[in-house]
């Protein structure tokens, strides 16, 4: 059998890949906006700029800006140290708290070990020696 047979089967079907709805086809250009449109817009632009600085000029009447500075800034500072003794004090009270723990795990640790020392038998001092001594080897002669 040098010679094979191939059988052309009919595959799936194959599809077409789509695009997503709403995207453009890279073939049509973006429209861009009219002169007019843009000119409008600049202006637009430009008169909300204007506005806003000739209203930024108007403040110092209004207030003392270099008073209204100094105090943010001592708010700013007061509050900075606030957080800062606050900290402090929450690091204090957790230091006793973990003190206070450890003091009652030593206390529960140290009656669990008394406990056991009452509730057990007590030792048989002989056999305690006998046990820690070496045994001399005997030797048995022929």
């Amino acid at each position: 059998m040098a010679d094979r047979l191939s059988l052309d089967l009919p595959g799936p079907p194959r599809r077409q890949a789509r695009k997503p709805e709403g995207v453009p086809s890279p073939n049509l250009r973006r429209r861009r906006p009219g002169r007019w449109r843009q000119f409008g817009i600049g202006l637009g632009l430009s008169g909300a700029g204007g506005g806003l600085l000739a209203s930024l000029m108007l403040i110092p009447e209004r207030f003392d800006t270099l008073l209204l500075v100094s105090t943010a800034i001592a708010n700013v500072i007061g509050g900075l140290s606030r957080l800062g003794v606050g900290l402090l004090q929450l690091t204090g009270v957790l230091v006793v708290a973990l003190l206070a723990l450890l003091a009652l795990i030593l206390l529960l640790g140290g009656m669990v070990r008394m406990t056991r020392c009452l509730a057990s038998p007590p030792l048989n001092r002989g056999a305690a020696a006998a046990r820690s001594q070496p045994v001399a080897k005997t030797t048995r002669e022929r």
